[in-house]
């Protein structure tokens, strides 16, 4: 008997999960649809495509946007691949890519699709590219940063500086005001003593007179009585008497005093008592024809308080790089410009070793060292290596017969000429001849650390007109 063969029943056909139709084919996605499935979803959708891939895509959005809805706001814990996932809204694909012509993230669709001519590179790229860019452009911002901090901190210093000014310049003017209203105490208790010394004596020399014509009165008093008692005796007493009372009546008589002495010399004390007072302070107040300007004073030069004397530091001094000041020149100019007449200061150089005078323009540079010579806007002799030299186009050694221990400068700006010569003998030292064009400064340099420049005072006149 032959065996039977038994044939397997044959699969069923797969059905379409849309409509359960049995004609259904098979897409590249894994799944199957039937004919009208496709189209209906051509239809809706727009392109031909599988409805269970779009509607979990559908879906996966949908949930997407519900939990940052739900999550909004709350930190989000990121991916162990270095960073947060994010999706596309549109298409459910984690977002991969740059589009570098709109400048956003897109997902691979979407670079297939709207962005398929766009220039797309991947994130890590992006973000290099782009950090690179913005370091770039951060870097100005970064230099301008610190120039306004730079600037911030330089105006601090300025108002700190000016406070400290301020305070010096306060404690300088009361106390030379100490020392007015001091010399005007004395003054006054000097001339209330006087007053008081007078009215004493001339009080005194009434009272001496005063006694001398109450004695005389009492002494005439006296005699006109026993005059009287005499007349009023009987007889033989009255004559017994006469000879004696006649004598004393007859005595020889002063004149009364009438000379009392001068009164107290009021015009002496107080006639013209301000215009007096003014002219003893001739000894107590000093004129300077020039100041110096502490403000220009290069940070390695002290100016002192009184503004006439400058000296050079072992260190420099910290000081605000206001536009005046010079930097590098170990020089300081005075605070007064001329731009016409005839000028005249000393200078008490002394034993200074390395010293500069003269005057130098306005718009002379101030920031940076240069050639000190008239090209320059600075006309100057001075001591330097133990030489004396003016600072003419050429410098010139100045032979001398003997050191100066002070020297006068004479600027007469309208003819232009500028003159240097020993304030003690008059002799000349030097002469600038140059038609200034604008306002001019007294210069001073110092760089000797022992001794310094000191301009000197001059005598004090008191006259009437």
């Amino acid at each position: 008997m032959e065996a039977e063969t038994t044939v397997p029943p044959a699969a069923p056909e797969p059905l379409c999960p849309g409509c359960q139709a049995g004609d259904s084919a098979l897409l590249p996605c894994g799944h199957r649809l039937c004919t009208n499935c496709l189209q209906q979803c051509q239809r809706e959708v727009g392109a031909p495509g599988c409805t269970v891939c779009y509607g979990r895509q559908l879906l996966d959005g949908v949930l997407h946007r519900l939990l940052d809805s739900l999550f909004e706001g709350q930190p989000r814990r990121e991916a162990t691949t270095g960073g947060p996932r994010r999706l596309c809204a549109r298409h459910g694909e984690e977002l991969t890519l740059f589009c570098v012509d709109d400048e956003e993230l897109v997902c691979t669709s979407c670079q297939e699709n709207e962005h398929e001519e766009h220039q797309c590179c991947p994130l890590e790229e992006a973000v290099h590219d782009c950090k690179r860019e913005l370091r770039v452009a951060v870097k100005p911002l970064q230099e301008k940063l610190e120039d306004f901090t730079a600037a911030k901190q330089s105006c601090e210093e300025l108002a700190e500086h000016i406070k400290d000014q301020a305070q010096q310049s306060e404690r300088l003017i009361k106390d030379e005001f100490k020392k007015l209203h001091r010399f005007l105490r004395d003054e006054e208790a000097a001339m209330l003593a006087a007053l008081k010394e007078e009215e004493e004596q001339r009080s005194q020399t009434t009272k001496d007179k005063m006694e001398k014509l109450a004695g005389d009165l009492r002494s005439l008093t006296d005699d006109i009585q026993l005059v009287e008692e005499q007349l009023a005796a009987d007889d033989i007493t009255f004559l017994q008497n006469f000879k004696a009372t006649i004598q004393r009546a007859q005595r020889p008589l002063q004149e009364p005093i009438t000379d009392f002495g001068g009164l107290i010399d009021v015009p002496k004390h107080v006639g013209n008592l301000k215009y007096r007072v003014w002219e003893k302070m001739q000894d107590l107040v000093q004129y300077t024809p020039v100041t110096l300007n502490p403000n220009t004073a290069d940070i390695c030069l002290s100016v002192s308080d009184d503004l006439t004397s400058v000296r050079y530091l072992d260190e420099d001094q910290h000081l605000p790089d206001n536009p005046e000041r010079f930097r590098s020149c170990e020089c300081v100019l005075g605070s007064e410009a001329f731009d016409s007449g005839q000028h005249v200061w000393d200078v008490e150089v002394g034993d200074n070793s390395e010293w500069a005078l003269g005057v130098a323009r306005e718009s002379i540079q101030r920031k940076e060292w240069f050639p000190p010579n008239p090209e320059r806007g600075l006309w100057s002799i001075g001591l330097s290596a133990g030489e004396f030299r003016a600072r003419a186009p050429i410098t010139t050694p100045l032979v001398l017969k003997k050191k100066p221990q002070r020297v006068r400068v004479q600027l007469d700006w309208d003819r232009g000429r500028l003159t240097f010569s020993d304030a003690i003998d008059n002799t000349l030292l030097y002469k600038f001849k140059h038609k200034f064009a604008e306002k001019v400064f007294p210069y001073f340099s110092s760089s000797c650390k022992r001794h310094p420049l000191r301009i000197l005072p001059e005598k004090v006149w008191v006259t009437v007109d």
